[in-house]
């Protein structure tokens, strides 16, 4: 294994001979608040904390310098601030953030054709065909930090392997600004003294099970046979084995489609009516069809999260016969089943949200006879649409009938 950091390289000596596969899997450092830090010099090498100031509030995204206090992503806001009173909070900024994420895909895209984001701030690449155009894959990790820190200014580690998880644990091994290189002769060695929490799929519920069949470790798998891991934990058992020795065919895919398109949002304080929920609701389905459009996609499914006093989630889903992007349509569905919900027994909400699913791409469907209320009612969301790009989506919603009934047609 090669490590570096701060911008070093590794010694590269050892991959310069051509890999059968070569998969880097790039993280951006902290990114929100490091992207907080980047637009506010004056907050560099301070904590900050990116997230809202309300009494139910969650910390986004803590710098290095917060997580050094305790502060991590997903924790109350409140409890961060107990434990690091001098935090800067920066509200989220999530048009910012798909700005540099979109500037970072197209860094990676540089390396190879093939790039398969996980989320805003990650992604993997198969390098495997820039061999001979870039040289080994550390040279191609090397590329990727610099282009970063130069383009971007900020720092990015990276993983480099010969299958997708071996890459995803070692960018996590030399955080932040590291680049790891698992050679494919050393992957069992390297992987043999990580816990058995670094294994994707062994999370919190699973650990304690795990642990009871004598598995703390990569190397407790590695050293019983894949019958014998399947014995004592189930069917996943036989996949864990595979992946603790590194052995993981799957491809890199790029330009995936979304499975589904929402929003959600969770409120300060608890809405108390029908009427405040639809209210608010609207507004985020408005949003999730405005993204359904400009991804040129159209939805079956619409389903309707909502989130009580004590934590309860339901979710309410309608399929439609056609599917749609029109902001009315799906404005009804999401509208009927909150009444519906509503009507068996309202609770206190502290959260809601809207997602739509079973999505396909659009069609043009004009043909002969072209329906003049569709018509009107695409006119109508895509001058909405060149009005939010243009001002911000607050700058236009509907009104007059949120809470009450859908947006009439035009």
């Amino acid at each position: 294994m090669q490590v570096a950091g701060d911008g070093a390289s590794p010694d590269l000596r050892a991959s310069d001979a051509a890999w059968p596969r070569v998969i880097l899997h790039a993280d951006l450092d902290a990114f929100f608040a490091s992207v907080e830090q980047l637009d506010h010099p004056e907050w560099r090498g301070r904590p900050v904390l990116v997230g809202g100031r309300g009494p139910r509030s969650v910390v986004a995204a803590a710098s290095y310098e917060a997580r050094r206090h305790g502060c991590r992503s997903a924790m109350p806001m409140a409890q961060a601030l107990r434990l690091c009173p001098s935090a800067v909070v920066a509200p989220p900024r999530g048009s910012r953030y798909r700005e540099i994420s979109t500037a970072f895909m197209a860094i990676l895209g540089r390396i190879g054709p093939e790039v398969e984001p996980l989320s805003v701030d990650e992604a993997f690449v198969d390098a495997t065909g820039s061999q001979r155009l870039h040289g080994s894959g550390a040279r191609m990790a090397g590329l990727v930090r610099a282009w970063t820190r130069s383009e971007l200014g900020l720092t990015v580690s990276v993983g480099v392997a010969a299958s997708k998880f071996v890459a995803k644990i070692a960018s996590d091994l030399e955080k932040p600004d590291g680049l790891t290189v698992i050679e494919p002769e050393r992957t069992i060695e390297v992987l043999a003294p990580l816990p058995i929490e670094r294994m994707w799929g062994v999370g919190p519920r699973t650990v304690p099970r795990v642990h009871a069949a004598g598995v703390r470790t990569f190397a407790d798998l590695q050293a019983i046979d894949a019958s014998e891991a399947r014995r004592r934990l189930g069917d996943a058992g036989a996949h864990w084995w595979a992946l603790a020795r590194g052995l993981d065919a799957r491809e890199v895919v790029s330009g995936r489609e979304a499975r589904s398109i929402g929003h959600e949002e969770t409120f300060e304080s608890d809405l108390s009516s029908e009427a405040e929920v639809a209210q608010r609701l609207l507004p985020l389905l408005e949003d999730t069809a405005r993204r359904l459009r400009r991804h040129g996609m159209r939805a079956a499914t619409i389903t309707l999260k909502i989130r009580v006093r004590d934590f309860t989630t339901v979710t309410r889903s309608h399929s439609l016969d056609a599917s749609t992007d029109r902001t009315d349509t799906l404005w009804e569905v999401a509208r009927e089943l909150l009444r519906a919900w509503a009507a068996v027994g309202f609770q206190p909400v502290r959260l809601v949200g809207v997602q739509c699913s079973n999505l396909e791409r659009d069609r043009d469907e004009d043909g002969l006879f072209p329906d003049v209320q569709d018509e009107r009612q695409r006119a109508l969301d895509a001058a909405t649409d060149r009005i939010a790009e243009r001002f911000g989506a607050e700058a236009v919603r509907r009104g007059g009938v949120a809470g009450r009934e859908p947006p009439p047609p035009v």
